[in-house]
């Protein structure tokens, strides 16, 4: 196959799709690699670090389209001002976090109608052998641990306790919402740094993941049977469970120094937990970190991308966090490219198998037609397997939260 890399053209995405050692694999195997100059630069890789692995580095963007069999995205269909649909050329396969959950029915119609393979990570389905491939539960995991980072520089105080002649100081109480994989990286990065840690999800069959890395976990008493799927992802919940959980919150989120929230349900909005009048009875200098904040927030002062200061707290809303750490971001991600198109190849050339359990839950489009019955079901998760054969703590650790 002829494999293509464009520049990403989203604002703020630094991440590229496949870096040079994958790449290098790939072409042992006999596969070319053709990639747009400036493609890894915010990743810190350099065109000649892709020229020494083999790849062809072309100047012009719309080139590598023109060439390519296969396009490699981290993000194929975002928000840019040049739609990136236009670029792909018929019978094209495309593979990325394609957003599914908000793409627009015109887009997909173009991309059937030029007979475009579209694949979108976000659809993974939650089995064993997908394992490698799941992007998401790549980047939620970077998003949490960046998410602690941030906590940890902004606020005023140190996580650790420091006992000194100067006196103890104690440590910071950091509290996480969600212990899907963002949230588990969260509570594990916050417990490494020394802070005193809390994490909490309404999948009561997390508390013993969350209390292995250390933490205690809070249990409220809210009715949590029907709160995961069969295959261990969130549902959404009735306004009255929400409504529930918001008051027994009140009691704990004013005793956090850093609050951190991933909390979200695929292909739905972030349910509000955290009340504006919950930030405002926090310690002043306290920070919370919205990782739900792309999906409407699980903070009621949250804006999506920006950072608000409420009665002295501060509020990030960040969109993208995985990609304020390119270089460890794009390994991993090329890695999941990796492997995903090793299932979607035999012998080295395409072979998009609708029986094959990834590749039906995956692709959008496909043979000119639309086919995505995971939007249509109103996306609580994908139809592909029941997770029962994972590794262990996986089933903890696929809510979908955040992950880009």
């Amino acid at each position: 196959m002829i494999i293509g890399v464009p520049v990403e053209k989203e604002e703020d995405e630094y991440r590229v799709a496949l870096v040079p050692p994958v790449a290098g694999n790939l072409i042992d195997e006999g596969h070319e690699v053709v990639v747009s100059s400036g493609a890894g630069e915010e990743s810190d890789w350099s065109d000649s670090d892709y020229e020494e692995v083999g790849c062809e580095v072309i100047e012009d963007r719309s080139d590598v389209f023109e060439k390519a069999e296969v396009i490699l995205h981290v993000n194929g269909l975002g928000n840019s001002d040049e739609p990136e649909h236009e670029e792909y050329t018929d019978g094209q396969v495309v593979v990325g976090l394609l957003g599914p959950y908000s793409i627009d029915d015109e887009v997909t119609e173009i991309l059937a109608d030029k007979n475009v393979s579209a694949f979108a990570l976000e659809l993974m389905p939650r089995i064993s052998r997908a394992q490698s491939m799941d992007a998401l539960s790549s980047m939620a995991s970077i998003g949490g641990y960046k998410a602690t980072v941030m906590a940890a520089e902004e606020l005023p105080q140190m996580f650790p306790m420091e006992m000194t002649a100067a006196g103890t100081v104690q440590p910071a109480e950091v509290f996480v919402i969600g212990a899907g994989v963002a949230g588990l990286k969260a509570i594990a990065t916050a417990e490494r740094l020394g802070a005193s840690t809390r994490g909490h999800d309404v999948r009561l069959e997390v508390k013993q993941e969350v209390e292995s890395l250390g933490a205690d976990f809070v249990e409220l008493e809210l009715p949590t049977e029907e709160s995961g799927d069969e295959e261990g992802y969130a549902v959404e919940m009735g306004e009255e469970f929400y409504a529930e959980q918001r008051r027994q919150m009140e009691r704990v989120v004013p005793e956090s120094d850093v609050l951190i929230t991933t909390a979200a349900i695929p292909g739905r909005p972030a349910p509000e937990i955290v009340t504006t009048e919950m930030i405002e009875n926090m310690d002043e200098g306290s920070v919370v970190i919205d990782l739900a904040a792309e999906t409407g927030g699980n903070c009621e002062p949250t804006v999506a991308g920006e950072t608000v200061e409420h009665e002295g707290v501060t509020v990030f809303g960040p969109t993208n966090l995985p990609s304020r750490v390119s270089h460890t971001a794009s390994q991993l991600y090329s890695n999941n490219m990796k492997s995903f198109l090793d299932n979607l190849t035999e012998d080295g050339e395409l072979n998009i198998d609708l029986e094959d359990e990834i590749i039906d839950s995956t692709l959008l489009t496909h043979d000119r037609e639309v086919r995505n019955p995971h939007i249509d079901d109103g996306g609580d998760g994908d139809d592909g397997g029941d997770g029962d054969d994972k590794e262990e703590g996986d089933e903890a650790e696929k809510e979908e939260d955040n992950d880009e």
